[in-house]
């Protein structure tokens, strides 16, 4: 075994005797050791919760035969990290994750990993991992968010996207702020991974669909005892997976990530799905491009319809029979490839024989949809040559198709103070930049923004255009990823207040209606703006990181 490098022979004895430190035993240390990378903490509400989770998976690989070696990995709440310069560290965080794995995996020479993540960056940063160190390897998350109960309107559910839209309506004058303190308090009512489709719930069931989880691992809510049987089951599975040396590369094949994004397109999942796939997929050599999204979207109906744009969360989706009920409807269709391998051993045909649709309107049959193409696109044109991405899914009909003046801005934050000081009118289209992942540096999120935007009841009148990202929790004419960014001398760079823009979702267009000429002329009078971080890891991350369209992978 692996961990024989750290453990076996005579000259070994002052490894051994630093194990017996710790406080194993011979009979421990002669083991399987099994690493368990825990992000537990109490900064995030998806996390406060993962030290239950793994002790239960610490008890199924005891009960397997492993030795469970635990240890922790950061995480960022993108929540409390919204809007500031916090949310500039959220994006990069990803990569630390994944290199700090990779060192505690190789450095004590662990012979296969549990994963337990469960928010936005760390799925994704713990699959990279995952693919990198190509081991044996499982993912038990932490598990959704319930969804809240609307104070004054029995049996609405709300969430998180709920409070941020709250603080537009309030700004507008359409609520009092007394009417948003208790949707505050009722919005996020139990640990866990935010309640709708966002990108932690988007990623944990996309690492189910992918294969790397067991079945429930992407619904499963945090607060239900079926999440800790789930954890244990998970212990005792990847004694399993190492015994047949089932690694990571093994599940996480061309064919997988194809199913992934079929799921992705299917549920509407978060745009950050875009960054995080192709970024996972790199560190598996499988080519994963922007044009492959579309291509899958195209031909992929959009059957489940969840919040931030429909009224179901997690918790319903659950209920009405989980990912294995849609990857079955799927799979009937000829759309997923389902003699893929997964951590259970078999393939995702065994793992969802039986398995039925509960609730026909939480994920609907294949033909009655709620759309009859998947949950994003990818657009192209000449303000972003190398492609921005748009959840469809989630804009209204009458901004599918939208001319407007630009409204230009160099920050989320003068955007921001604009939108909320009533500064911005209707038919206007919101231009920020410098946010990219150089220029930001980091790609940050631009939940405030767009929450504002709807909760003034602008959605419908006005699109947001960015070379930053934007939360699994936005809605309305939210186009982002816009690449080449703006710091590396994109067309965005030189847009001008007042120009005009077209945006054509189903065309998949983007266009700036200035002449190919001009963009010229401004673009060779561009001048690149200081860096925003001087010091420190995000400098560093600047000065590496790919473009957006690439994954925003560190190189």
């Amino acid at each position: 075994m692996k961990s024989d490098d750290a453990k076996k022979g005579i000259e070994r004895a002052p490894h051994r005797a630093l194990f017996k430190a710790i406080g194993y035993t011979d009979a421990e240390i002669k083991r399987p050791l099994i690493g368990i990378a825990n992000a537990a903490n109490t900064a995030i509400p998806g996390h406060v919760h993962l030290d239950t989770l793994a002790q239960a998976v610490k008890a199924g690989i005891y009960m397997a035969g492993g030795t469970p070696v635990e240890f922790g990995t950061i995480g960022v709440c993108d929540g409390i990290a919204m809007n500031h310069t916090g949310m500039k560290y959220s994006l990069a965080s990803r990569e630390l994750i994944a290199d700090s794995i990779e060192v505690m995996a190789i450095g004590h020479a662990l012979d296969a990993m549990v994963m337990i993540p469960n928010c936005d960056k760390i799925v994704p940063g713990m699959l990279m991992a995952a693919v990198r160190l190509d081991l044996p390897t499982i993912f038990i998350s932490g598990g959704p968010m319930l969804a809240g109960e609307h104070p004054e309107i029995p049996g609405r559910k709300i969430d998180l996207i709920t409070v941020f839209e709250a603080v537009g309506a309030v700004k507008a004058g359409k609520m009092k702020a007394d009417r948003l303190a208790a949707i505050e308090d009722a919005a996020c009512p139990t640990c866990g991974s935010c309640a709708g489709m966002f990108t932690a719930n988007s990623m944990n069931c996309l690492t189910e669909v992918i294969g790397m989880g067991l079945p429930g691992n992407g619904t499963i809510p945090a607060v239900f005892s079926a999440r800790v049987r789930l954890a244990k089951q998970a212990g005792i599975q990847i004694m399993d997976l190492w015994e047949k040396n089932l690694t990571a590369r093994k599940i996480m094949t061309p064919e997988a990530f194809q199913n992934a994004l079929t799921v992705d397109m299917s549920l509407g999942c978060s745009t950050n799905t875009v960054l995080h796939l192709p970024a996972i997929a790199a560190e598996a050599g499988v080519a994963l491009d922007l044009n492959m999204i579309n291509a899958i979207s195209e031909r992929t109906p959009h059957i489940c319809s969840l919040s931030p744009g429909g009224t179901h969360h997690i918790q319903d989706l659950n209920r009405a029979g989980g990912i294995s009920a849609v990857l079955n409807a799927l799979s009937a269709a000829g759309l997923i490839h389902a003699d893929s391998l997964t951590v259970t051993g078999k393939t995702i045909a065994e793992n969802t024989a039986g398995v039925f649709t509960r609730d026909p309107e939480v994920i609907r049959p294949l033909d009655y949809p709620y759309h009859p193409q998947g949950g994003l696109a990818v657009l192209y044109g000449n303000l972003a040559p190398e492609g921005c991405v748009v959840k469809q899914s989630a804009v209204l009909d009458e901004m599918l198709h939208h001319e407007g003046p630009a409204r230009v801005f160099d920050s989320e934050e003068t955007a921001t103070e604009a939108i909320m000081e009533g500064r911005i009118n209707k038919g206007d289209v919101i231009v920020v930049r410098y946010e990219g992942p150089m220029g930001g540096p980091g790609m940050r999120e631009m939940l405030t923004p767009t929450s504002a935007i709807a909760g003034m009841e602008l959605d419908a009148h006005v699109a947001l255009l960015t070379d930053g990202r934007f939360s699994g929790g936005s809605r309305g004419a939210a186009i982002g990823h816009i690449s080449p960014e703006a710091a590396q001398r994109g067309p965005i760079a030189i847009v001008n207040e007042g120009d005009r823009i077209a945006i054509d979702i189903p065309a998949k267009t983007v266009s700036l209606k200035v002449s190919d000429g001009e963009i010229n002329r401004r673009l060779a009078g561009w001048q690149a703006p200081e860096p925003k971080i001087r010091h420190g890891y995000m400098a560093r991350y600047a000065r590496q990181v790919s473009s957006a369209s690439q994954g925003a992978v560190v190189k």
